[in-house]
């Protein structure tokens, strides 16, 4: 029997852009996404890994649009034609927590495709535009785990999405304060899920 293609190989992020925009002591003005997808078997998880990877938002620089990168992970899943008779489990690390509009826009994914279950952990509360609270609750009732990384999450996403295979015997970098940043944004964002006025 011949040998199929090899499987590509999947990209990785650059050490230098995970520590620069996952930080959650800086502000940088890119979202980066880690995702991926499990199918979900009874108890079971079934890693997809050809549904894994990681993008970032577009800006309006050098005339493209602006496109959020929760929304530009939107067109990948749609694109992917998940079967509906199926459950999956789509794990986001994210370096912002998404906006109102963005959060607004994964809910009604969420309410068409109750086959999805939805878990978004963020380094930090993208909190600039008002009603920001209101779009975590709204996610929240919608079924979606949102939390803040932690100092497990920051080692996971080094593990599986960044390029550092040179010094693969190197754990994560400790990064100056994380835990600590780390619960006071966990606690913040608990007190945002648990209040119900903006």
């Amino acid at each position: 029997m011949a040998a199929g293609p090899a499987p590509e190989a999947r990209l990785l992020m650059d050490k230098q852009t995970f520590l620069d925009n996952f930080s959650n002591l800086d502000y940088p003005r890119k979202t980066y996404l880690c995702y991926e997808v499990e199918l979900l078997v009874g108890e079971n998880s079934i890693p997809l890994d050809e549904y894994k990877g990681f993008l970032h938002n577009k800006g309006a620089a050098m005339g493209l649009e602006h496109r959020h990168a929760e929304l530009i992970l939107l067109e990948r899943l749609a694109s992917w034609n998940l079967d509906m008779e199926l459950r999956y489990r789509i794990t986001c690390f994210t370096s912002w927590s998404p906006c109102p509009d963005c959060a607004d826009e994964l809910v009604n994914f969420l309410r068409a495709n109750g086959h999805v279950y939805l878990r978004i952990f963020a380094a930090r509360i993208y909190d600039r535009f008002p009603g920001y609270e209101a779009g975590l609750r709204a996610l929240n009732a919608a079924g979606a785990e949102v939390a803040m990384m932690t100092l497990q999450e920051f080692e996971y996403c080094w593990n599986n999405f960044v390029d550092h295979q040179q010094d693969e015997d190197k754990p994560f970098p400790p990064l100056d304060n994380l835990v600590a940043r780390s619960e006071e944004l966990s606690q913040r964002l608990e007190g945002i899920l648990q209040n119900q006025e903006d």
